[in-house]
């Protein structure tokens, strides 16, 4: 479906919204019009297949039921109901309780429309006698996948939820990924298994803890196909958001998944797939987000399962989550005994530094980078998400890197490589061109030092925070020593430096701390304080990953010579204005 097809059809399923003008608020339309949307798109999915489906309910329950359908008709949903839209309008007076009775005649997987609380909407819409002219629009429209293919049907579902949420101020960019960013992050984490992403018949799993709509697990499936149609790439998601959920699993729906992958509950809580690991992961979490709600259950989980547990890394500050899915990622990996996993996520830039040596951020980072589980971090663009303008990163994990990727981190700088979009959505004003996907892959593929690019060794992440102390004097001037001789620290004139693990070409990691940190204290610190010493006891090891200083050029400053001709060149307008004033 073109772009121009989808804004046409998009505009038609939002006029119907003209019918609720009065009833309803405009931040209240979407939980009209989403669930009218998808039962549309089940209800034309149904054509043909609906004597099918209540011949087999006559003769089975319960699984067999579900799987004589799906054999039959290819459907991973029924009803057994007497109705469809032409149907149901047919009998104006009846229409009200026809309507909760086709609903209520779905197969127990589609549980979609009790999350929108869909009764009450009828009941309202039929007091107000707004659901005849309700349903009588959408019964206009053709949602079958012979007119409206399944990509087409995901975008045309995010395209609502962007324009509901645009309607009523809210936060569009919490349920709607922009698809260009997707597609980067599909491509990258695919570049890897390029090769065997092109066998015939290959079966992958693909997981989205923050699934939203489900757009991610959509275009991570179109972009597998487009490469290879024979593939098969099954779709996983967890999604906090009751109607979320429910827009992702009626798309799921629609595209032949099994929709029991689909579960709804809060990921960091209570972790739906606890006992599955996936080929791939991907999210785009919420940040700046506080985690108050989940804290309870992270700290319990934490206390429980220990070394092995998904937070068993560190926890971020309460005020933000986002690092939690960054290792709640890292454990959803395939373990690297049975073949290995990719993870990608969006994050802003605090996860990269945030937090002192030993703080539960850095000790994240620690623990990715000594198990070399970092395999790319990509700097986006500014102004590429609805909801914020800040900078953004795709970082891409990896537990079986290829051998000339081991223990070491690439830095894609991709700030520069966007276009001018012709018309900007919330924030959203910029976007990555297939050119610039393309250009962006093939830079993670060369994994060379360049302009873009840098290749770091993962230690040069790391570095000891030292603790400086001086003597402290009494009233006469002299050194307060212990008992046994040794001077007394002044608490007053303690300081902490940061020494780098790479300080004096040192590659051996924290392995090389006490030749490094004496030959840093030797240099940069005796000659200044000749008195100072480093207690040792209270080095603290700390990680971050510098990534705007790590691609920082120097630009010289302008000879003086040169801004003074300029000065003078622009007084001398000046004062050739001023006499024409004067004139």
């Amino acid at each position: 479906m073109s772009g121009r097809t989808l804004s046409n059809l998009g505009s038609f399923v939002w006029s119907i919204a003209d019918q609720l003008r009065g009833v309803y608020k405009p931040n209240q339309y979407g939980g009209i019009i989403l669930p009218f949307t998808i039962l549309r798109r089940l209800d034309c999915m149904m054509d043909g297949q609906r004597e099918t489906m209540r011949e087999l309910a006559a003769k089975f329950e319960g699984g067999v039921l579900d799987a004589q359908v799906k054999r039959k008709t290819g459907l991973a949903f029924y009803n057994t109901g007497q109705y469809d839209f032409a149907r149901l309008l047919q009998d104006p007076e009846g229409l009200r309780a026809n309507l909760i009775d086709y609903v209520a005649g779905f197969s127990a997987n589609i549980d979609v429309f009790e999350r929108f609380g869909f009764e009450q909407v009828i009941d309202k819409l039929a007091e107000k006698n707004r659901l005849y002219l309700v349903v009588s629009k959408f019964a206009e429209i053709d949602l079958h996948p012979d007119a409206v293919p399944n990509a087409a049907m995901g975008d045309l579902y995010e395209h609502l939820i962007y324009k509901f949420a645009e309607a009523s101020n809210e936060e569009a960019g919490e349920h709607y990924t922009p698809r260009d960013a997707i597609r980067l992050m599909v491509d990258l984490l695919f570049a890897e298994e390029s090769d065997a992403l092109m066998e015939p018949g290959v079966v992958r799993s693909i997981y989205d803890p923050t699934a939203g709509t489900g757009g991610m697990l959509s275009v991570a499936e179109e972009r597998l196909y487009e490469r290879n149609p024979n593939a098969r790439l099954r779709l996983y998601g967890q999604e906090i958001n009751d109607q979320s959920y429910a827009i992702c699993k009626s798309d799921m729906i629609g595209k032949g998944q099994d929709v029991d992958n689909i579960r709804l509950g809060d990921t960091l809580a209570d972790d739906k797939f606890y006992d599955r690991t996936f080929d791939f992961c991907m999210s785009n979490p919420p940040y700046g987000v506080d985690w108050k709600a989940s804290e309870a259950a992270v700290k319990a989980e934490r206390a429980k399962t220990g070394a092995a547990g998904r937070f068993a890394p560190g926890l971020p500050p309460i005020s933000d989550g986002q690092m939690l899915f960054l290792t709640h990622l890292a454990h959803k990996m395939r373990p690297r005994h049975e073949g290995g996993g990719r993870a990608g996520i969006v994050l802003n830039g605090s996860p990269l530094f945030t937090g002192a040596a030993e703080s539960g951020p850095s000790e994240i980072r620690r623990w990715l980078l000594e198990n070399d589980l970092v395999d790319a971090i990509v700097a986006l663009p500014t102004d590429m998400f609805f909801n914020t303008g800040i900078a953004t990163y795709i970082w891409i994990l990896d537990n079986q890197k290829k051998p000339e990727r081991e223990g070491k981190v690439q830095l894609i700088d991709a700030t520069s490589m966007w276009v001018k979009m012709r018309k900007g959505m919330g924030s959203k004003r910029r976007e990555i061109s297939a050119e610039q996907r393309d250009e962006i892959v093939k830079l993670y593929d060369a994994f060379e030092d360049g302009e873009k690019s840098k290749i770091l060794r993962t230690d040069e992440f790391g570095y000891w925070t030292i603790t400086v102390e001086r003597p402290l004097l009494d009233e006469n001037g002299e050194v307060v020593r212990d008992r046994k001789g040794k001077p007394k620290p002044d608490a007053k004139k303690r300081d902490t430096e940061n020494v780098p693990f790479t300080y004096g070409g040192n590659t051996r990691g924290d392995a090389g701390r006490d030749a490094t940190i004496a030959a840093y204290f030797a240099a940069e610190i005796a000659p200044h304080v000749p008195d100072a010493w480093v207690d040792t006891a209270k080095t603290k090891v700390g990680y971050e990953i510098p990534f705007t200083r790590i691609f920082y050029t120097y630009t010289p400053p302008r000879p003086l010579e040169e801004i003074d001709r300029d000065l003078e060149q622009q007084i001398a307008e000046i004062l050739e204005l001023l006499r024409e004033v004067e004139a």
